[in-house]
């Protein structure tokens, strides 16, 4: 198969869907499938890309309509004979997916690691007639889009996200840096989303009982002042510290006690299945894909990986650590279940068999309705 993957995040953005596009890029070509995947120019999505091995190519997508950029990229694909076009947003999908009719030939698949699309009539427009198809990572996005009554009950598929663990992984040496402290981990961006306002007013309220936690979080973007600023107010300096970028978090999973995801929203959080990898109990706000990825079921928020509690509630994230921070054995159980509910459900090799299994279903119908 000819596939073009196209991603139009800013150049200084990397996130979890950036990722995944990444590893299911270089997995399929590890298949013997010829591969792009293009976005802006200098973005740190291609940088990313081009270190593990995977073609890239640039189309600079700003906007929903764009017509020169539309021809470029329906000249690329009928060149390259592409036979797939998955594209990552929305404006993608307008600018990219246009494309691909114009020529007449490729599937036009989009990716949503989360809920992209509302009941405006623009995307209703723009997914029933410029897609073949949604390719999600949970199944309550898929439930979210089926109350929409646009599209057939297949229209949207569920692929779970797959990670590769690492053989070996040397842990970060909290213990020099914070003796005596027991450390409860996070990362992610610094915006509104990730929820680490909530996380440092949990941190406050245990501080008022005891100085032996310390909270450490990874991550850059654009609150960093705003939230450096609260920790200062808040009296948290020997409590709570933002450690900056990392290109690699799972030597600080290794390192850490415990890790809290504090989102208020999500598609498939990533960085759970890493600290699960890490044989990490996780605390998990009940975002989507929280449930599935732990093991809860969807009446009950009991797992055997850790502990989902309501969104936007420090309370909750403190009553959450106090529960089991202290209780080595429990640390132990939830870290093991995790460990092994990873390996079972959650690997690349799985991930991608069911992402080329899917698209060589769709290439088949597509041509048995032409």
């Amino acid at each position: 198969m000819n596939i073009l993957f196209i991603n139009s995040i800013g150049r200084n953005k990397f996130g979890g869907g950036e990722k995944w596009m990444v590893n299911a890029a270089k997995g399929l070509t590890e298949r013997g499938h010829s591969v792009v995947l293009a976005s802006k120019k200098n973005s740190k999505i291609l940088e990313y890309a081009t270190a593990r091995g995977v073609r890239t190519g640039v189309f600079e997508i700003r906007g929903d309509l764009s017509p020169l950029t539309t021809l470029k990229i329906a000249a690329w694909m009928k060149r390259n004979d592409t036979d797939i076009l998955i594209c990552n947003l929305n404006k993608d999908v307008r600018v990219a997916g246009l494309a691909a009719r114009l020529i007449g030939k490729p599937l036009v698949l989009a990716r949503h690691g989360m809920l992209l699309c509302s009941r405006k009539w623009k995307h209703k427009l723009t997914l029933t007639n410029l897609t073949d198809g949604i390719i999600t990572n949970s199944r309550t996005i898929k439930e979210a889009y089926a109350g929409y009554g646009w599209f057939d009950s297949d229209f949207v598929k569920v692929i779970y996200n797959g990670l590769i663990i690492p053989e070996s992984v040397t842990a970060w040496d909290f213990a020099s840096r914070f003796p005596g402290k027991k450390i409860i981990y996070s990362a992610g961006r610094l915006s509104e989303q990730k929820g680490f306002g909530y996380l440092i007013e949990a941190a406050a309220i245990l501080r008022r009982k005891r100085s032996d936690l310390l909270f450490a979080v990874s991550g850059e973007g654009k609150l960093e002042e705003e939230l450096k600023a609260k920790v200062r107010a808040l009296g948290l300096e020997d409590s709570f510290v933002l450690l900056g970028f990392a290109s690699d978090i799972y030597p600080y999973l290794k390192g850490c006690d415990l890790f809290v995801l504090a989102s208020l929203f999500e598609g498939m959080p990533n960085v759970v299945m890493e600290a699960m990898a890490m044989q990490k109990p996780v605390i998990a706000t009940d975002v989507n894909g929280a449930r599935e990825l732990m093991g809860a079921t969807s009446r009950s928020l009991d797992c055997a990986t850790g502990i989902i509690i309501p969104p936007k509630d420090p309370q909750a994230i403190a009553d959450a650590v106090e529960k089991i921070i202290d209780n080595p054995e429990a640390l132990a159980a939830f870290g093991k279940a995790g460990h092994e509910r990873v390996s079972r459900e959650f690997t690349m090799p799985a991930m991608v068999d069911n992402l080329e299994r899917y698209l060589q279903q769709k290439l088949r119908e597509k041509k048995l309705h032409k």
